[in-house]
This record gives structure tokens, sequence and C-alpha cells, in this order.
């Protein structure tokens, strides 16, 4: 038997959230089919949360509704790049397959649908004009507006997020449909179409707009929230395990993602099955519903507990799950594009704590020095740091500051584990230490090892002795610097860093001759 236009506008809307554009809807379906289109950016992976889209593409389609799924991978890249451009294309690849086999595991007929990939045609020129004339139009305040409950909001957001409203209004006219459906968290971007579009000369569009189902945690079920979500590709044991850790308060229907689940979900695709739950006799056996309001009035009363429910959702999300879980298995091409869309995240290695032993203080001898030819106040030295390669050319800045002939043979504290520079053409490889200050004049003096140390003698400060020192400090750690700021040479006249001493391994101090109460540099 033939639909009626209002048999149509019943399914159409049916458990829609809101609708903007009612009087053009009827006005439509009293001549022909709507067309509609919704659009998902592909970034995270899909999680059962689509369920409730799929179910009403599925009304749509026995409304007669000509259904356009467009995959915007330039939205997934220009919402803060969650999806990295590398990935892009997998990604979309890996949204086509799984939403498809969405689809057929809830027997909704994939020839009745359209699929189309946003980059096919919002790189055109036409598109890529009408992106700049909206540009023209459209203030900071209304772009941050729109995207509020959609795209990521940070501090100090990029312009990739502030176009994205345009992008998604200019979607209408490009796919050339009555309507766009999409969640509720879409109204703002809904609303900025029904301004914005009409001022380029395009006709307004009617928005359906699905409620959310609140993730796991009570919030709304996000792709980039491990804990709010249940992947499509989730194993039963997975399920269980995050079903059992769901937000799902006695009595309270609010927030209740489980809950929600039944209501746009299982009961629309179910919808010709009494929704059961099993329980013990103990606990008053099994009950069933007709409808999901009864089953509402029952949790909400108590009637239900919160551990039979999830029991029994589990069993109709595994259902659900089961041939989109097989298609994967058996293809091995799907099971590949899978893991290379959503690589596992590379483990970081653990960052060493910034402590002094990082630094590889050791005691030198000065064996040979001279001016720099190119530079009137740096020395260039020879130091022997009892390596087997020979002495380390070292270059500093002190000819202002220690005559030559006092340079000469002089034991000296070096820091040896300085990424070498290069210093006016002559390649340094560490760094002689000294005390210094600037003020009423500027007074550089090397730091004096002990008298009975040797070239090569390891620099330690006590309480670090155990650590194990950097082969090179990275400079873009800046690990040294953070550490210098708390090297000085006390009021005593002995080195230390946070009031702990530098000592050689045989517990002598490392002192300077006569500054005190100065920075080590």
């Amino acid at each position: 038997m033939a639909l009626t236009w209002s048999d149509k506008y019943r399914l159409i809307t049916k458990n829609l959230s809101e609708w903007l554009g009612d009087v053009k809807l009827k006005n439509i379906l009293k001549e022909r089919d709507l067309k509609l289109y919704w659009g998902t950016a592909t970034t995270g992976k899909p999680h059962i949360g689509y369920f409730a889209p799929m179910s009403k593409i599925a009304d749509f389609l026995r409304a007669g509704t000509e259904v356009t799924i467009l995959f915007a991978d330039l939205h997934a890249y220009l919402d803060n790049m969650k999806a990295p451009w590398e990935l892009l294309e997998l990604r979309t690849q890996y949204y086509e397959a799984v939403i498809k086999a969405m689809l057929k595991s809830i027997g909704v007929p994939l020839d009745k649908l359209k699929f189309v990939k946003g980059t096919d045609y919002q790189l055109s020129k036409e598109y890529t004009l009408d992106v700049y004339r909206l540009t023209s139009l459209v203030t900071e305040h209304d772009a941050k507006k729109a995207g509020a409950e959609v795209v990521k909001q940070v501090s100090n957001p990029l312009l990739s997020g502030l176009l994205y409203p345009s992008l998604q209004a200019l979607d209408e006219h490009y796919l050339k449909v009555d309507a766009q459906f999409g969640g509720i968290d879409q109204r703002k971007i809904f609303t900025f179409s029904e301004k914005y579009l009409p001022m380029l000369g395009y006709e307004k569009c009617i928005h359906l707009m699905n409620p959310m189902i609140p993730g796991l945690a009570g919030a709304k079920m996000s792709s980039s929230e491990e804990d709010s979500k249940i992947d499509l590709l989730d194993n039963p044991a997975t399920i269980k395990k995050k079903l059992k850790k769901a937000f799902c308060e006695p009595g309270n229907i609010t927030d209740n993602g489980v809950l929600t689940f039944c209501k746009h979900v299982v009961f629309p695709l179910f919808k010709d099955e009494v929704f059961n739950i099993s329980r013990t006799a103990e606990f008053g056996g099994d009950v069933s519903f007709f409808k999901y309001e009864d089953l509402e009035a029952a949790f909400a009363s108590q009637e239900i507990h919160p551990g039979d429910l999830k029991n029994a959702v589990e069993v109709y999300i595994n259902r659900l799950l089961d041939p989109i879980r097989k298609e994967f298995e058996a293809n091995s091409k799907l099971k590949l594009l899978a893991s290379k869309a959503y690589p596992p995240p590379q483990k970081q290695k653990a960052e060493a704590e910034i402590t002094p032993a990082r630094l590889d203080i050791r005691v030198g001898k000065i064996v040979e020095v001279k001016r720099h030819p190119d530079a009137d106040s740096l020395y260039v030295e020879k130091i022997d740091l009892g390596e087997s390669n020979g002495p380390r050319t070292i270059v500093s800045g002190l000819v202002n500051f220690v005559p030559l002939n006092e340079m000469e043979n002089r034991m000296v504290v070096i820091l040896a584990n300085l990424k070498p520079a290069n210093l006016r053409g002559i390649s340094s490889h560490g760094m002689v230490l000294c005390a210094s200050v600037e003020e009423p004049i500027k007074q550089v003096e090397p730091l004096r090892p002990p008298t009975d140390s040797i070239p090569g003698d390891k620099i330690v400060i006590e309480g670090y002795e155990d650590g194990v020192a950097d082969d090179v400090l990275n400079p873009k750690k800046k690990v040294w610097e953070k550490l210098q700021v708390d090297l000085v040479v006390n009021g005593d006249g002995i080195a230390s860093w946070s009031g702990n001493p530098l000592l050689t391994s045989t517990g002598g101090k490392i002192t300077c001759d006569t500054l005190k109460n100065v920075p080590i540099k």
C-alpha cells in the first residue's frame, strides 16, 4: 500500500528532537519525495551511537526519501586536525566500509543510497569561490558560535575551525538537497546556514535533528573519548567490560546512555520483537516490554535494576555488531584498512627526570691555550679530560678575565656532555665552568678542583651520586639551562647545587678563589 504524504511526514519526523522548516517539508512531501543528506566527519572510529542516525536513515528510506551520505573528509581535517592529512584518505575509506556494514546489519538496502566524499566537490573552483564569498559575510562571532557544539574548542582557535560551519552550510547547496539531517548538537550550524545561504542567493534548507545518545560516562558519546563509547569492532568481552562501568544510576532516566540507546536504537530497529530482560526468579523472573515508554517507566520506578538492563542491552548490541565484526574478520583488506587508518598510538619514552646527575662534569687540565684568531675575547684551549683520544678543544670567553699565563696548565672544571658548538669557526666540545657576577663590574673566575685531582676525575653533586649522565644534553630539552639556575658558589666559596656541594670521587670540594654567593655559568 502506497504511503500518503502524511505517512511519510510521520516517518521522517519520528523520534526527532527538533526540525526547522516544517511548512516547507510538508509542501515538498505533498508534491514529491524529499531529498536529504547526512554527513559525518571522518575523524575517530564510528561507535554504536552511529546506529541512531542509521535507524533514522532507515525511516527516511521507508518514506521514499532520496538519501545522500557525505563522508566529510575535509571537515575532519579542519576540525583542529582531528584527522591528520596523511590518514585522511584511509579514514574516509574506513568510514565508508564500516557505515555500509552497519546499514547492511540493520537491513538497509545500499542501492537506495548515494555516497559522496567531500573533497570530490569541495575543492572545485565554484565551491572555493563560494567559501571566499562567505568569508566576506560571516562575522568571527557567528563562526565561533556556529561551531561551538561541533568543532573542538580551544583557547586560541585555528582559522580552519572557523571555516568549518561555512563549508557545512555550502554542502546543502552543492549536494542539491532539500534537507540536512544531523544531531541536535548541529543546531547552531543549521541556523547559521539558514542565515547565510540566502545571502549568497541560495535556498534555505530544512533541518532535521536527532537526539544525541549519551556516552557510557553520562555525557555525549564521543569518538575521541575511549571510555565513553563502544566501538563497532569491539569484541563481546570488551563490550561487557565497558557496559559494566557505564553510568546507569537506579531510577535516573536523564543522561543515561544505556536507556537512551534502547529508545533510539534497540526499539526502532527491533520493532517487531519484544524487549526481553532476563532475571532469576529471586529477582522477579524474566520481563518483556513491547513499548519503550513502558521500559522507561519501569526503570524510573526502579522495578528494573541497572545491572539487568545492561545485560539485556548487551545482547542487542552484540546482535547488531556480529555481522560487522564477521565482515571485517573475513576480509583481510578491511582488517588491514582498520589498522592503517587508526594505528596504535606510539608509546612515548618516559621523559627522564631533570636532576644534576644528568650532567657529565669532570676535572680537566689545560695543556695548551691561545687566543682565538677571529675573536678577541675568546681563548682556544686544549684540555685533557683523561680520554683515550686525547685532549678536547674547548673555546671559552675568558680573555678579559684571566691572563693567558694563568690559563696555562691550570686545572679546571668542565661540563663535558654539551652538544658541540661552532664558535667563530672553531668547534667547541665542552664548557669551562666559572663563577660569574655582572655587577657592579663583571667578574668571571674559573672553578678550582681540589689539589689532589687528576684529569678525568668525575665530579658529582652530593645526594645524586647514583644517576647516569646523558651522553649528550639535548639542547631542545634545556636540561643544562634548567639545572644551571641552582648552581652557585655559596658564602663559603664552595660550588653547590641547591645547597648540595659538588664533590670529586675522593670527596674533595670544588671551590672558587675569590668570588662568593654568585652563580656558576
